[in-house]
């Protein structure tokens, strides 16, 4: 046991002074490796900080436990095709219809309206486009997890009296009140002049749009500014995480029943919860992953083949020494673990050198974007897996190469 602690000892020592020995050689040869393992790494952090980034606004957007029901509402993408075939099958949701929920869902902790128009606000000389003003009963707050900065949020009362009370975005108070506090001064939306009574905490952005261009008035005035006759938005929230799809079900074929929907009829609404657009941000980094990683792994291929070349010349350059080790009793299992024990280690340090690049690059990217890298041990592994192994099969050929050196022809080419 201890001869074979004391090989291994002796065989890392000359791996090591191979390798140092060269230095600028062993460099050039990592930066193969150190390149692969980086982009692996970096890689794999931006698409689990990519997923994180969407979460995380997806649940400023919609809160948790949440779901939604529209005339309009679906996760991913539609052709062509299906979105003309629900645009001429889905009604429009009536005022009616959310009573219809919130009498009959009992499981839902909450169930609430909104109804949203887009336009455009002018004020002290400044303007915003685009900015989306939504009619919203009481506990929408409550349902889509709102945070308040300043003020309060709409009322019970202001939905009874049709106030003409807003809360504003972030977005709209820098804008329009640059180092003021905008609480109960006024904003004209749509002609009407809005008493500001509070601001919506600061979302940011998602993919380079704002999530604070908005703001939010009592649904029965919205239905004195822009009419009644939209359709609305029917939003739920459950209990707690463990009875939430039970909770969507349930909502879900509420509705149903109150359109008179037999069980073989497709809805003639949309219903989405948060738990799909999860499983939708799932899908889809993960396919990114699927695509991207392979071509990244192919890097350290090219790396693994730039160790196999430098190890077939310092097999050629250590020929004496190989046969005079033969010739003094070395075996050729010896031999080959050896140069083997050499290209592992050379493939490691890469590996290593590799994951603190990785590091810096995230470090910099999470300082200068809003995607929060976040280098998983998952992605770590695979580089130094494959990293190891890519030294192991770079190193059996060259390794091999100097185990069948005949001792007496090798110490003859010195």
């Amino acid at each position: 046991m201890r001869t074979v602690y004391t090989f291994y000892a002796e065989a890392f020592q000359i791996a090591l002074h191979a390798i140092f020995s060269h230095k600028l050689r062993a460099f050039l040869t990592l930066i193969g490796i150190i390149i692969g393992v980086a982009s692996v790494v970096v890689v794999g952090a931006s698409i689990s900080g990519l997923n994180a980034y969407v979460m995380d606004r997806v649940s400023k957007v919609l809160g948790v436990n949440h779901f939604m029901i529209a005339r309009m509402a679906n996760v991913g993408p539609l052709s062509e095709e299906e979105w003309e075939l629900r645009n001429k099958r889905n009604k429009r949701l009536t005022w009616d219809d959310y009573e219809w929920v919130l009498a009959n869902c009992t499981l839902c902790q909450e169930v609430g309206a909104e109804v949203s128009q887009n336009v455009d606000v002018k004020q002290n000389g400044q303007e915003t486009f685009g900015t989306s003003i939504t009619g919203v009963t009481a506990n929408i707050a409550d349902i889509e997890d709102k945070t308040i900065a300043d003020g309060r949020f709409i009322r019970q009362t202001d939905i009874d009296t049709a106030a003409l009370v807003i809360v504003i975005g972030d977005e709209l108070r820098e804008k329009f009140f640059p180092g003021l506090d905008p609480i109960d001064r006024t904003i004209k939306i749509a002609g009407y002049p809005m008493q500001i009574v509070g601001v919506e905490e600061r979302r940011g952005t998602m993919f380079g749009n704002s999530l604070d261009n908005l703001a939010y008035i009592p649904i029965t005035t919205f239905g004195r500014l822009f009419g009644r006759l939209q359709s609305i938005q029917v939003h739920g929230k459950s209990r707690n995480r463990e009875e939430f799809d039970r909770t969507f079900d349930q909502g879900r074929m509420d509705m149903r029943i109150h359109h008179k929907l037999k069980g073989n009829q497709d809805d003639d609404f949309g219903a989405v919860n948060v738990q799909q657009v999860n499983n939708q941000v799932d899908q889809f980094t993960g396919s990114i992953a699927a695509v991207v990683t392979p071509i990244t792994l192919i890097s350290l291929v090219v790396g693994g083949i730039v160790v196999m070349n430098i190890m077939l010349v310092s097999v050629t350059e250590r020929t004496f020494e190989i046969g005079l080790r033969k010739a003094l009793g070395a075996r050729r299992k010896q031999i080959l673990l050896q140069f083997l024990i050499e290209s592992v280690l050379l493939s490691a340090m890469g590996g290593m050198f590799g994951l603190a690049v990785a590091a810096g690059i995230s470090w910099i990217v999470r300082v200068a974007t809003p995607i929060p890298m976040t280098i998983t041990l998952s992605y770590v592994l695979l580089s130094l897996v494959v990293s190891g192994g890519v030294g192991i099969i770079a190193g059996i050929y060259p390794a091999f190469r100097a185990s069948r050196l005949d001792p007496i022809v090798a110490l003859t080419k010195s």
